[in-house]
């Protein structure tokens, strides 16, 4: 079936024409690759960090509160307000829900200037005690109390106008992706909590699901939560639509010590995914049940299988179920990665994040005895859907001063990738000078087109993770999310401006 590219999409990869000129086939060449090694080692060692970036980084408070404390730390020249803090008022009456996640910007349907945000929420509260509250006759489950906000940014003015409950009833929304024609935001479940569990009230129904959130809800409505079996139930963290085909790419995020697969969905039809389709977990070709964790060859290539999953909506989803979705593919010759978290399509691949695989090792041990490593970044190139393609491995941390437990993935608009830290590791306790009161400190890391990693930022508000990092459809405002801890004002949206164009990002 041919199907035609959304016009919006025509318009970014028109902007985006730069990856292929500046390195090949893909978005780092494997010059590129070699380059960003040798720069890893250097920076591992202690050497400068910044050089390929920005330049150096230092304290700065937010535009919109210039007295305030200083939540980041940013080179030279750019600037930042923050908007829509855990516990402040939507515009629908609700307070801001806790644990900002996935993220992703859009231009505003009807509203030019305006850029249009749909902000997870990582709720894990009981049955009963969420914290995203909204209709009662939208919600999936009548216990759950996680789901997403929408927010409306003015870019000029670089205030928000508007922010609201767009989705309840769900539980645990991690991450997701813009759905076909970048119409929507699928919102992901990272639990497989069946109905009945979890306490109290108990969960009323089964979790671990995809949720569609229309990219065009009026101001102050809730969309009806409807999960798409179809996409599997499993602990999702993030997906990709390749926007030429529709075939959705999706991680997963099992814990450690349990085994996470890579997974497509080749739907029915593209632009409704309630239809069905096939869901397939990656292996590699000739070697079952391959193990990604460490022992990998950086810009090595190796050749993929694809497996279908038979059952992709267990009743039991749990990680010790043999109905287990993971466990349909492994048992086939699925391949084993550990801990998958943000995926990015671009430019004819797809980029996805391992938080902790990796040869250097960050001190804590999965309970199967995996030691656990400072991460990696892997890109798949897709051969048609029949099966067939590729997968390397662009990049591994060599210690936690370069890239430290990366979560959120984004390719940029010029070229680049920046990466959000979610500082995993409880043994290394390591420390920033720019955030000298914190532990376990969470920064932007960008690699460059032409192989070089860097620091962008660095969160001096408390040790919570970065999330949802994405730049708007103008190229000039990033936007990011600190996670919070769930108290007043420690989770904010932040909207990034500065001079761009004088570096890789």
């Amino acid at each position: 079936m041919a199907i035609l590219r959304p016009r919006s999409l025509l318009n970014r990869r028109a902007f985006l024409g730069r990856s292929a000129a500046m390195s090949g086939a893909g978005l780092l060449s494997l010059t590129a690759l070699g380059r960003l090694s040798a720069r890893a080692a250097h920076a591992a060692a202690g050497g400068n960090l910044q050089e390929g970036g920005y330049g150096p980084l230092a304290a700065k408070a937010p535009d919109n509160n210039p007295g305030g404390f200083a939540i980041l730390a940013l080179p030279d020249g750019f600037s930042y307000v923050t908007f829509s803090a855990i516990g402040e008022t939507l515009s629908d009456g609700a307070p801001v829900p806790v644990n900002l996640d996935g993220m992703q910007a859009y231009a505003h349907p009807t509203e030019a200037g305006v850029v249009r945000l749909i902000r997870n929420h990582e709720d894990r509260n009981a049955p009963g005690a969420g914290s995203v509250l909204g209709p009662v006759a939208t919600k999936y489950d009548i216990n759950g109390g996680g789901g997403t906000t929408t927010l409306d940014f003015d870019e000029q003015s670089r205030t928000l106008l508007r922010h609201f409950i767009s989705l309840n009833g769900t539980i645990v929304n991690c991450a997701g992706g813009g759905g076909f024609g970048l119409q929507s935001w699928l919102t992901c479940e990272e639990t497989t909590a069946n109905k009945g569990s979890g306490g109290g009230l108990g969960w009323a129904q089964n979790h671990g699901y995809a949720f569609q959130v229309p990219l065009d809800l009026p101001v102050n409505t809730t969309a009806t939560a409807v999960p798409i079996p179809a996409l599997g139930r499993f602990s999702h963290e993030a997906l990709a639509v390749d926007q030429d085909t529709g075939i959705v790419y999706l991680t997963e995020d099992a814990g450690s010590g349990t085994g996470s697969g890579f997974y497509r969905f080749l739907p029915v039809d593209p632009r409704d995914l309630l239809a069905g389709g096939r869901l397939q977990m990656l292996g590699i070709k000739g070697q079952p049940a391959y193990d990604t964790r460490q022992g990998q060859q950086v810009g090595r290539q190796v050749p993929v299988a694809w497996f279908d999953i038979l059952n992709p909506d267990p009743a039991n989803a749990s990680n010790s179920s043999p109905e287990r979705v993971f466990t349909q593919g492994f048992s086939q010759g699925g391949a084993l990665f550990n801990r998958l978290e943000g995926v990015w399509w671009d430019n004819g691949g797809v980029f996805f994040v391992s938080t902790s695989g990796g040869d250097v090792k960050n001190g804590d041990v999965n309970s199967d005895g995996f030691a656990e490593g400072y991460g990696q970044i892997w890109e798949y190139r897709p051969a048609g859907q029949s099966g067939g393609g590729h997968l390397r491995l662009v990049f591994e941390s060599p210690g936690q001063a370069v890239l430290d437990s990366p979560d959120n993935l984004h390719v940029t608009p010029r070229g680049g990738l920046i990466l959000c830290e979610d500082d995993a590791g409880s043994s290394d306790g390591d420390t920033h000078p720019l955030a000298p009161s914190i532990t376990d400190v969470n920064r932007l890391i960008g690699i460059s087109a032409t192989g070089k990693a860097f620091e962008f930022a660095v969160n001096r508000l408390n040790d919570t993770e970065f999330a949802g990092a994405c730049f708007g459809p103008s190229g000039e405002t990033l936007y990011v999310n600190i996670f919070g801890d769930g108290s007043a004002g420690s989770g904010m949206t932040l909207a990034i401006t500065g001079p761009w164009s004088a570096g890789p990002l």
